[in-house]
């Protein structure tokens, strides 16, 4: 495709895609396979004698094989930016998420005590992130892990900005961009915790959990984790985060700190870093897409998107062939 067939499609199907509301399509998690995780923060200890978390090296290592192998001739600004997310040198950070790390733990001070915070993809119930993103690669399994088709994503990142948490991260160099029309669109591929959709598939359980030697991360039936979240809180006079914020989530966190200080916390601790890779914990946050700013968002994405979505098509037909 050259700049004038690209400019070309890109003005056929924004006319049609511009109209568009954002992706209405329900979850298609099944009620009676739902999972949830409850993240105890009474138990977690960060494992300070270990050089990396239980957790998060348990999670590197089952996922290694999917990690990003960007080309080098490919990390290039986005255009028509002058920037890009390359972290295919810093892969071995595991103090905030990157497109090689999908969970750390973070430790805080918070109203006189510490704190030790795991840090991963929440799972919503009704997740922003696959209405928003245009290009259809983010799906929802019958367990209700929240994952992303890294082999179609374009690395737009409006995942990322309609995350309340702002989760997923983005490497460049990599993913379908590169194979259609790597000099007018796409930026790599966005990354984040699946969790272990694999393996709940097959009635396994997740990395994390399977490698925390303190039990402080428990899956099961998501409404007995969110029971079991509220008798912990209660016991200790304590309060759960997750069950309403963004809507609703498949991770509890269990504390005996309030959140509101949790995250004040944070924010001291981050200041010029917000919302990049150590996200914060806001309590009561709401989706993003809310009325006209989702309608707004999705007129800003339009016509990169239709063409996008164009070509994605056309080069599964040609791999069909």
């Amino acid at each position: 495709m050259d700049r004038r067939g690209f400019f070309k499609t890109a003005a056929i199907g924004a006319i049609s895609y511009a109209a568009l509301k954002p992706t209405e399509a329900k979850a298609a998690s099944d009620p009676r396979r739902e999972q949830g995780s409850i993240i105890d923060l009474t138990l977690c200890d960060g494992c300070a004698n270990l050089p990396t978390p239980a957790c998060v090296g348990a999670c590197r290592d089952k996922n290694a094989n999917r990690f990003a192998a960007p080309d080098p001739k490919y990390l290039t600004d986005y255009w028509p930016q002058k920037r890009h997310e390359d972290w295919s040198n810093k892969r071995d950070v595991t103090s905030r998420l990157t497109p090689y790390n999908w969970t750390y733990v973070e430790k805080i001070e918070a109203d006189g005590q510490t704190v030790f915070l795991p840090r991963r993809c929440m799972h919503c119930d009704d997740p922003a992130c696959q209405k928003l993103c245009p290009f259809g690669v983010i799906g929802k399994s019958k367990e209700g892990a929240v994952s992303i088709d890294v082999d179609f994503c374009m690395g737009g990142s409006k995942c990322r900005d309609v995350c309340p948490w702002n989760i997923p991260q983005r490497q460049a160099g990599v993913g379908l961009y590169t194979k259609i029309a790597p000099k007018f669109m796409g930026g790599g591929a966005m990354y984040k915790c699946d969790m272990c959709a694999d393996l709940l598939a097959g009635d396994q359980k997740p990395a994390c959990e399977r490698a925390c030697p303190k039990n402080a991360i428990v899956f099961g039936e998501k409404a007995a984790m969110k029971a079991e979240a509220f008798r912990r809180a209660e016991k200790i006079g304590g309060y759960v985060y997750g069950a309403s914020e963004g809507g609703g989530t498949s991770t509890f966190y269990v504390s005996k700190v309030a959140f509101e200080a949790i995250d004040k916390a944070i924010a001291a601790k981050k200041e010029g870093d917000k919302g990049f890779g150590r996200p914060q914990m806001p309590v009561g946050v709401e989706s993003k897409l809310k009325g006209a700013s989702a309608l707004f968002a999705a007129a800003v994405i339009a016509p990169i998107a239709a063409a996008a979505s164009a070509a994605i098509s056309v080069y599964k037909g040609d791999k069909r062939d």
